[in-house]
Protein backbone atom coordinates (compact mmCIF):
# COMPACT_ATOMS: atom_id res chain seq x y z
CA UNK A 1 0.00 0.00 0.00
CA UNK A 2 1.30 3.54 -1.06
CA UNK A 3 -0.02 6.67 0.75
CA UNK A 4 0.93 10.35 -0.53
CA UNK A 5 -0.12 13.23 0.99
CA UNK A 6 0.51 16.86 -0.09
CA UNK A 7 0.73 20.07 1.77
CA UNK A 8 2.00 23.66 0.47
CA UNK A 9 -1.30 24.80 -0.65
CA UNK A 10 -3.73 27.63 -0.18
CA UNK A 11 -4.00 31.17 -1.59
CA UNK A 12 -1.30 33.20 -2.86
CA UNK A 13 -0.91 36.80 -4.44
CA UNK A 14 -0.23 36.77 -8.57
CA UNK A 15 3.31 36.57 -9.55
CA UNK A 16 3.91 35.23 -6.07
CA UNK A 17 5.66 32.12 -5.44
CA UNK A 18 4.79 28.56 -3.38
CA UNK A 19 5.87 25.42 -3.14
CA UNK A 20 4.45 22.15 -3.11
CA UNK A 21 5.42 19.15 -1.32
CA UNK A 22 4.31 15.50 -1.69
CA UNK A 23 5.86 12.62 1.09
CA UNK A 24 5.19 9.18 -0.17
CA UNK A 25 4.90 6.25 2.56
CA UNK A 26 4.62 2.18 2.02
CA UNK A 27 6.74 0.13 -0.42
CA UNK A 28 7.04 1.13 -3.90
CA UNK A 29 8.86 0.07 -6.95
CA UNK A 30 12.73 1.01 -7.30
CA UNK A 31 11.53 2.20 -11.17
CA UNK A 32 9.03 4.77 -10.74
CA UNK A 33 7.27 8.33 -11.43
CA UNK A 34 6.53 10.89 -9.61
CA UNK A 35 4.35 13.91 -11.00
CA UNK A 36 1.91 17.02 -10.30
CA UNK A 37 -0.79 16.95 -12.04
CA UNK A 38 -3.82 19.57 -11.26
CA UNK A 39 -7.89 19.86 -12.63
CA UNK A 40 -9.75 22.64 -12.89
CA UNK A 41 -13.79 22.66 -13.34
CA UNK A 42 -14.51 21.35 -17.40
CA UNK A 43 -11.21 20.28 -17.49
CA UNK A 44 -9.43 16.78 -17.85
CA UNK A 45 -6.37 16.25 -14.87
CA UNK A 46 -3.25 17.33 -16.75
CA UNK A 47 0.13 17.12 -15.79
CA UNK A 48 2.04 20.05 -14.84
CA UNK A 49 5.75 17.67 -14.64
CA UNK A 50 6.92 14.81 -13.60
CA UNK A 51 10.26 13.16 -12.50
CA UNK A 52 11.18 9.58 -12.99
CA UNK A 53 13.46 7.36 -10.66
CA UNK A 54 16.17 7.96 -13.15
CA UNK A 55 15.98 11.72 -12.60
CA UNK A 56 14.29 12.38 -15.92
CA UNK A 57 11.65 14.80 -15.97
CA UNK A 58 8.87 16.26 -18.41
CA UNK A 59 6.98 19.49 -18.10
CA UNK A 60 3.85 20.88 -19.18
CA UNK A 61 4.51 23.89 -21.62
CA UNK A 62 2.87 26.58 -19.27
CA UNK A 63 5.14 25.07 -16.60
CA UNK A 64 8.68 24.26 -18.55
CA UNK A 65 10.02 28.16 -17.36
CA UNK A 66 8.42 28.82 -13.88
CA UNK A 67 8.23 25.58 -12.27
CA UNK A 68 10.47 23.23 -11.03
CA UNK A 69 10.27 19.87 -9.65
CA UNK A 70 12.33 17.81 -7.53
CA UNK A 71 12.96 14.69 -5.73
CA UNK A 72 14.52 13.04 -2.59
CA UNK A 73 14.11 9.30 -4.10
CA UNK A 74 15.30 7.78 -0.80
CA UNK A 75 13.31 9.96 1.44
CA UNK A 76 10.36 9.53 -1.28
CA UNK A 77 9.89 13.52 -1.21
CA UNK A 78 8.63 15.28 -4.27
CA UNK A 79 8.16 19.00 -4.28
CA UNK A 80 7.08 21.45 -6.90
CA UNK A 81 8.50 24.60 -6.81
CA UNK A 82 6.02 26.98 -8.35
CA UNK A 83 7.39 30.88 -9.32
CA UNK A 84 5.03 33.90 -11.40
CA UNK A 85 2.03 32.50 -10.05
CA UNK A 86 -1.19 33.57 -12.44
CA UNK A 87 -4.56 33.39 -12.09
CA UNK A 88 -5.30 30.48 -14.73
CA UNK A 89 -2.39 28.36 -12.40
CA UNK A 90 -4.97 28.10 -9.69
CA UNK A 91 -6.64 24.28 -9.81
CA UNK A 92 -6.62 21.49 -6.74
CA UNK A 93 -2.85 19.82 -7.20
CA UNK A 94 -2.74 16.62 -6.78
CA UNK A 95 0.34 14.40 -6.29
CA UNK A 96 1.27 11.20 -8.09
CA UNK A 97 3.12 8.14 -8.31
CA UNK A 98 3.28 5.38 -11.08
CA UNK A 99 4.82 1.89 -10.40
CA UNK A 100 4.74 -0.48 -12.79
CA UNK A 101 1.29 -0.18 -13.64
CA UNK A 102 0.10 1.11 -10.21
CA UNK A 103 -1.39 4.46 -10.11
CA UNK A 104 -1.73 6.01 -7.42
CA UNK A 105 -3.04 9.75 -6.22
CA UNK A 106 -2.58 12.05 -2.99
CA UNK A 107 -6.13 13.67 -1.99
CA UNK A 108 -5.75 16.99 -3.65
CA UNK A 109 -4.45 20.78 -2.52
CA UNK A 110 -5.97 23.34 -3.74
CA UNK A 111 -3.65 26.63 -5.02
CA UNK A 112 -5.45 29.56 -5.45
CA UNK A 113 -4.23 32.68 -7.39
CA UNK A 114 -5.59 35.43 -7.24
CA UNK A 115 -4.55 39.61 -7.17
Amino acid sequence: QVQLVESGGGWVKVGGSKRLSCVASGDMAARNIMGWYRQTPGNSRELVASMNSGGVTRYADFAADRFTISRNVPEKRMSLQMNNLKPEDSAVYFCNLWEQGNNYWGQGIQVTVSS
